[in-house]
């Protein structure tokens, strides 16, 4: 059972001691009673803590609440500490992701900022550097700004203005993430959806037409993109045709040719008859109230709106307190999960917003 609280994502989790589940890569431990004990169902845990969202999570033991704060991976209980253990192959890495705080978001880097641009460096840029001198700190630019990363404090700070934002590592859901196959907290992210392609993708083709990728235009097919989207729905995707290169973006659902710049709308749609939307169908449904105070649903043939009720929901399982952005034909809006509202960021207006279950 899950709680929300208005601060960043913080859930509630029951605990017993169990053995840890098989084929993952990660177990999450509690010591008490001078003993480290694994934590069971620790995959909604790990689902939690790879958002970078996720300020911490609460879970109810035998002996009282046991709130594990995610930054400093310690619990606020006397006597009682918290380890993350990883099980990988000798050679093999676990994926990282280093992300900074920008407008009430997370953003990694190597993604575009809300002004377009993108930094000089990646998360495994960050990564390589943080394994080599994890209290030290580096340089580094986005566009023509300079900017310093600091490792001890986990902020970077802009080299003009001062200006200091926080930032989070954390690791990154692969496809042999056992949380990927057990948690219902990401019910999109099953092994099996991972792999056949049950999500259509689409752009904003001429003349207005809903035109899906496919492999021999592009180096990309709808099912190899929602293996990528599954992956980080944060992220981005670059591919390229005969003639040019482009970046998909996945949190504003939107394609940029890289040489000209034109942008177009992506959507992405439940492939009719998959399991996928067979297993969509009992999913919670978002509403919004319309100015003549009926409720309709969110839909991407609504005014050409960018998300769909799986895409909130989605979004809404990984950061039941945060907020996410959307687009329609004409406006951009903030859709705030805490406060369960929509607001139009050109005119403010602000409209409920509801989750009905099936």
């Amino acid at each position: 059972m899950y709680f929300p609280h208005n601060t960043e994502n913080e859930d509630e989790l029951d605990y017993s001691p169990e053995t840890r589940v098989s084929d993952k890569h990660y177990e999450w431990q509690l010591f008490i009673g001078q003993q480290w004990l694994p934590i069971d169902n620790d995959h909604v845990i790990e689902s939690h803590y790879c958002h970078p969202g996720a300020k911490g999570i609460t879970i109810n033991t035998q002996h009282g609440q046991v709130f594990i704060d995610f930054d400093k991976l310690e619990t606020l209980t006397a006597g009682v500490k918290v380890q993350r253990l990883t099980f990988l192959p000798e050679g093999e890495a676990e994926v990282i992701g280093w992300y900074f705080r920008e407008n009430h978001l997370w953003r990694e880097y190597g993604s575009q900022s809300s002004n377009m641009l993108t930094s000089s460096i990646t998360s495994r840029d960050v990564e390589r550097r943080f394994t080599i001198n994890s209290q030290g700190s580096f340089n580094f630019t986005v566009g023509s700004q300079g900017y310093t990363l600091d490792f001890s404090t986990m902020s970077q700070t802009n080299c003009i203005t001062g200006l200091r934002r926080n930032i989070r590592r954390r690791p990154k859901f692969t496809s042999n993430t056992g949380s990927l196959s057990s948690s219902s907290v990401f019910p999109t992210a099953s092994s099996s959806q991972l792999t056949d392609g049950g999500y259509k993708w689409e752009f904003m083709g001429d003349e207005w037409q809903w035109t899906e990728y496919q492999a021999h235009v592009c180096s990309f097919d709808s099912a190899a993109i929602e293996r990528q989207y599954q992956l980080n729905p944060q992220g981005q995707l670059h591919f390229s045709t005969k003639k040019f290169s482009y970046t998909l973006h996945f949190s504003s659902m939107h394609q940029v040719n890289n040489n000209i710049g034109t942008r177009r709308a992506v959507r992405r749609t439940a492939a009719y008859g998959s399991q996928q939307d067979s297993s969509w169908s009992a999913q919670p449904r978002w509403q919004f109230q319309d100015t003549d105070g009926t409720w309709k649903d969110y839909s991407k043939g609504y005014h050409q709106c960018s998300m769909s009720s799986q895409d909130i929901e989605l979004q809404y399982q990984q950061n039941p307190s945060g907020t996410m952005m959307f687009t329609t034909k004409r406006f951009n809006y903030e859709l705030n999960f805490s406060a369960m509202t929509q607001r139009n960021m050109s005119t403010n207006t602000t409209r409920s917003v509801r989750r009905l279950n099936q």
